[in-house]
C-alpha cells in the first residue's frame, strides 16, 4: 500500500480524530488515531496487516515463531499479522499494571517473537511488552506497528517496521498551548497510568 492509500483507509473510517486528547503516554495532542476504527472492518484489517507484513524484511519474517501483541490496542492487528505470516498470535494483558501472558498462553524458551502494536508514540508500552516477553522466555526480534507517531524517535531496542509514520505535535502537561488547553480533554487510550 502507498502512503496515500493508507491515509485513505484511515480517513475512510473516521479513524483520525481531532480535539484534545490525553494519550496513553501521558502527553497531550490535538490529534488521535483511533486504530480500533481502522480494524473494525475485517477486510480492511486484513489488507493493512498484509501490507504491514511486507514491510518486514524476508530474513526477519523467516525467523518469526510467534506474534505477540499487547492488549488492548495490539490485539486485532496482532491477530491479523499472525494470519498474514501464517504464525500463531497471542497477547499480553495488564491485570495488575504489568504485562503478562495469561489464558494458558506460553512461549517456548528462545521463541523468536514479532511484537505487534497498533500505534507507537513514545515506545513505553512496547518496551514494557518486550520486557514481558523476555521474562516469559521469548526473544523479540522485531516490532511492527500500523502507525509510528514518534517521528522515528522511539527507542525499542529491536528493529521497528511501521506501516506509516504520522507526526502530530504532542505536549507535556505544562506545555499544552492555550488554544488546545481550552478544549475539553478526552482520554481514549487503554492504559490507566
Amino acid at each position: 500500500m502507498t502512503e496515500e492509500e493508507i491515509i485513505g483507509e484511515l480517513r475512510g473510517c473516521d479513524a483520525l480524530l481531532e480535539g484534545h486528547f490525553l494519550l496513553s503516554s501521558g502527553r497531550h495532542s490535538a490529534h488521535y488515531l483511533q486504530c480500533a476504527r481502522v480494524l473494525m472492518d475485517p477486510e480492511r484489517a486484513s489488507r493493512m496487516a498484509f501490507a504491514l507484513s511486507q514491510k518486514i524484511p524476508r530474513d526477519i519474517r523467516n525467523k518469526i515463531d510467534v506474534v505477540v501483541s499487547p492488549a488492548m490496542g495490539g490485539l486485532i492487528i496482532g491477530h491479523e499479522m499472525g494470519r498474514a505470516l501464517g504464525k500463531n498470535a497471542i497477547f499480553l494483558e495488564r491485570p495488575e499494571g504489568t504485562f503478562e501472558l495469561r489464558r494458558g498462553f506460553a512461549l517456548e524458551k528462545g521463541a523468536k517473537v514479532l511484537m505487534v502494536e497498533d500505534v507507537v508514540t513514545t515506545g513505553k508500552s512496547s518496551r514494557e511488552a518486550i520486557e514481558a516477553v523476555e521474562r516469559e522466555g521469548g526473544e523479540v526480534i522485531a516490532e511492527a506497528a500500523l502507525v509510528d507517531r514518534s517521528s522515528g524517535e522511539a527507542e525499542l531496542g529491536v528493529p521497528f517496521y511501521p506501516l506509516i509514520q504520522l507526526s502530530f505535535p504532542t505536549y507535556a502537561d505544562g506545555d499544552v498551548p492555550a488554544d488546545l488547553a481550552a478544549v475539553p480533554v478526552t482520554k481514549p487510550g487503554s492504559r490507566k497510568k
